[in-house]
C-alpha cells in the first residue's frame, strides 16, 4: 500500500551543507539529503568497493606526481572488497593514454557512435583521461553529449564530473551533481567526498571542509589517507602549520598512517616559514617510519637551505639523494641555481647548469632566468645576454620574465636604448607585457629624467588592462617629489 510522503523539517546537517553550498540551495539540499534510514536502507543493498584514486590529482604542484603513484597503490589495495568489486573498480579506474586532447576526442566520438554501444566503464576510462590532461570544461561537455546520447552515469562517473567542477571553481554546480547521484539511487563513496573537500580546500573554505570531514564520519564514512592528506595540504596552504601539524597527529591516533605526501607537505611548510629545525625534525621522523622522502620533499629542504646560505648542508643533501637514487631532478637543480645567484655566487650556478645539461638534465626557462638574474644583478649584461641567447639555441623559450629581467638589467646601466629594443622584440613575439614590465620601464625612465615618455607608458600600461601594483604608485609619488610636479599630472 503507498503512501504520501509528508514534508520534514529541515536537519542541522541539511543547513550546514546549504551554508556551503549557497543560500538559494533549499531545493538542492533537499533532492540531497533523504531520511537517515533510507540512508542506512541503501548501505545495506550497495556493496562498497576500492575507487579511481588515480583519477583525482590535489591541485598543488608539489603534489602532483607524489599522489598519482599513492592513489594507484591505495585503489588496489583494499582487502574488505570481494574479488568481483575489486576486478570492477581495477577496470574503471584504468584510464587511456592519448598524447593529445584531439587523439582523445576521436576516441570518444568513435565510441559515441558504437553499435552495439561500448560499455560506460569505456567512458569512464575516456574522461579519466582528459581529467588527468587538466581539460576540465571538455569533461563537461563530453558528459552532457553522454547524457544526450542516453548513456546513463554511474558514480565514477558522476564523480569525475564533481572533480572537474572543483577545479573549474564551480562548487555549487559539484554539489549539485552529489544530489543528482542520491536521486540515481547512487551511493557517494569516500572518493567522492575526498573530491569535495578538495574543491572545498582550492576555493580555501578549510572551516567547510573540516566540517564536511566530520558529517562524512557521521555518515559511517571512514577519512583516509587522501582525506587527511587533502586538508594537511589546505592547511600549509594557507601558512597554519601548526594546525596541520595537529592534524598529522589527530591522523595517526585514528590508525591512519600518513604517507610521504603528507609528511612533504608539513616539511614544505616549515621549510617556508624557516622553522628548518622543526622540518629536519620530521625528516627524521619519515625514516624512523621507514617511509623514504622523494624529490619533492629534498627540493623543499634545499630551497630554505639555499635561502640561509647553508652550503655545506645542500651539498650533503644532494649526497644525500644520489645515495639513495634520487636524481635531482630540473626542478630542483634551479632551486640551487636560484640560490646560489642570489648569494652572488653566479659563476658557481652556471657551474651547475653546465653540469645539468653534461648528466643530460636539460634546464628550463624558470633555470636560466635565475641564471641571467644572477648576472644582471651585478651588471655583467655580456654573460647575461650570452645565456639568454643559449636558451634559444637549446629550444627553450624565453618568457616574459626574461624579457623584464635583461630590461631591468640595461636600465641598470642606463643603456635605454637596448632596454627598448628588448621591450619591442617582445612585443613582436606576442608576448604580453605585464606590469612588471612597464613597472620597469617607469621606473628606468624616471631614473633617466624621462618623466614624459614614463607617462606614456604609464597610460599604455593602463589601456592595455594592465593594472598598477603598490610599487608603480611608490615609483611614481617618489618621481613626483623629486621633480617637484603635481601628483595629478600622471593621470592626465
Amino acid at each position: 500500500m503507498g503512501f504520501e510522503r509528508q514534508p520534514r523539517p529541515k536537519s542541522k546537517l541539511e543547513w550546514d551543507w546549504e551554508t556551503m553550498i549557497g543560500p538559494n540551495s533549499r531545493v538542492l539540499c533537499e533532492k540531497i539529503f533523504y531520511s537517515r534510514a533510507t540512508m542506512v536502507a541503501r548501505r545495506a543493498t550497495m556493496a562498497f568497493s576500492s575507487v579511481i584514486y588515480g583519477t583525482f590529482m590535489l591541485s598543488s604542484p608539489q603534489f602532483s606526481s607524489s599522489l598519482s603513484h599513492y592513489y594507484s597503490f591505495h585503489s588496489n589495495s583494499n582487502s574488505n572488497s570481494n574479488s568481483e568489486s575489486e576486478s570492477e573498480s581495477e577496470s574503471e579506474s584504468e584510464s587511456l593514454h592519448f598524447e593529445t586532447l584531439d587523439e582523445a576526442l576521436s576516441s570518444f566520438n568513435r565510441r559515441l557512435n558504437m553499435h552495439p554501444p561500448p560499455s560506460i566503464v569505456d567512458f569512464v576510462k575516456l574522461l579519466t583521461s582528459i581529467s588527468k590532461m587538466k581539460h576540465h570544461s571538455t569533461v563537461l561537455s563530453l558528459s552532457h553529449q553522454m547524457d544526450s546520447f542516453g548513456f546513463r552515469p554511474n558514480v565514477y562517473t558522476l564523480t569525475i564530473l564533481i572533480n572537474s567542477f572543483c577545479h573549474l571553481h564551480r562548487l555549487g554546480s559539484a554539489f549539485s551533481v552529489l544530489a543528482k547521484m542520491f536521486k540515481l539511487g547512487f551511493q557517494p563513496n569516500t572518493v567522492t567526498f575526498n573530491t569535495l573537500i578538495m574543491g572545498l580546500c582550492i576555493e580555501g573554505k578549510l572551516g567547510d571542509a573540516h566540517h564536511l570531514c566530520d558529517k562524512m564520519i557521521e555518515e559511517g564514512f571512514q577519512p583516509d589517507t587522501i582525506t587527511y592528506g587533502t586538508l594537511i595540504n589546505g592547511l600549509c596552504k594557507v601558512g597554519n602549520t601548526s594546525a596541520a601539524i595537529m592534524l598529522l597527529r589527530s591522523m595517526e591516533q585514528e590508525n591512519c598512517q600518513p604517507n610521504v605526501v603528507v609528511y612533504t607537505s608539513i616539511i614544505d611548510s616549515l621549510c617556508k616559514d624557516k622553522q628548518l629545525n622543526e622540518a629536519f625534525n620530521l625528516l627524521s621522523e619519515m625514516l624512523t617510519k621507514g617511509i623514504s622522502p622523494d624529490i619533492v620533499t629534498y627540493t623543499s629542504i634545499i630551497h630554505a637551505l639555499g635561502d640561509l646560505g647553508e652550503w655545506k648542508k645542500v651539498t650533503t643533501l644532494l649526497k644525500e639523494m644520489v645515495n639513495s637514487n634520487i636524481m635531482p631532478n630540473v626542478v630542483c637543480l634551479s632551486v640551487v641555481v636560484d640560490a646560489l645567484c642570489k648569494e652572488g655566487m653566479v659563476a658557481k650556478a652556471h657551474d651547475v647548469v653546465d653540469m645539468m645539461i653534461q648528466r643530460g638534465v636539460e634546464p628550463n626557462v624558470v633555470t636560466y632566468n635565475a641564471l641571467m638574474d644572477g648576472y644582471c644583478s651585478r651588471s655583467k649584461m655580456y654573460d647575461a645576454v650570452k645565456v639568454f641567447r643559449t636558451m634559444f639555441q637549446k629550444g627553450c623559450v624565453p618568457d616574459v620574465i626574461s624579457y623584464n629581467i635583461l630590461i631591468n638589467g640595461y636600465f641598470k646601466i642606463q643603456r635605454i636604448d637596448k632596454a627598448m629594443h628588448l621591450f619591442h622584440e617582445m612585443c613582436r613575439q606576442e608576448l604580453i607585457p605585464n606590469t612588471v614590465t612597464y613597472t620597469t620601464l617607469i621606473h628606468g625612465l624616471c631614473r633617466m629624467g624621462r618623466l614624459q615618455d614614463a607617462k606614456e607608458f604609464f597610460h599604455e600600461m593602463v589601456g592595455r588592462g594592465q593594472m598598477p601594483n603598490l610599487v608603480t604608485y611608490r615609483i611614481l609619488l617618489e618621481y613626483s617629489a623629486k621633480m617637484d610636479i603635481l601628483q595629478t599630472q600622471w593621470f592626465c
